[in-house]
């Protein structure tokens, strides 16, 4: 499968998907101009990973903030996760971002993927 890896900019998250090395991970700021433009390579390349997923995966969130339009394409993202077998999400904030971690666990109890949240 061919590796998703996107810097990160003021308005969009880095995203690394690699299947070969395990990589998996959405981080930084995210409020493209148009969110669901920006998150439909990774919704597909979800679709196409669902076919052949690794035995295990370990998803990694680590976002200082989402705007609305991101927070449903992410639900999207993990309603996708739903699908695979053996994922595990790793939802990181700020010890001091309660947003972040409510976000997190808001997403937690509408998906059927278990969370695993981290501080940092």
């Amino acid at each position: 499968m061919q590796i998703i890896n996107l810097e990160g900019t003021e308005d969009t998250p880095k995203i690394i998907l690699d299947k070969n090395n395990g990589i998996f991970e959405v981080s930084g700021r995210s409020l493209p101009e148009d969110s669901a433009e920006f998150y439909q390579p990774v919704l597909d390349w979800l679709e196409a990973y669902k076919e052949e997923a690794n035995s295990s995966t370990d998803f990694v969130f680590k976002l200082e903030y989402f705007n609305t339009a991101s927070s449903k394409l992410i639900l999207d993202l993990l309603s996708q996760l739903e699908e695979i077998e053996g994922v595990t999400v790793h939802w990181y904030y700020h010890e001091d971002d309660e947003d972040m971690q409510e976000a997190g666990e808001e997403f937690s109890e509408l998906v059927e993927v278990p969370f695993e949240f981290k501080t940092y």
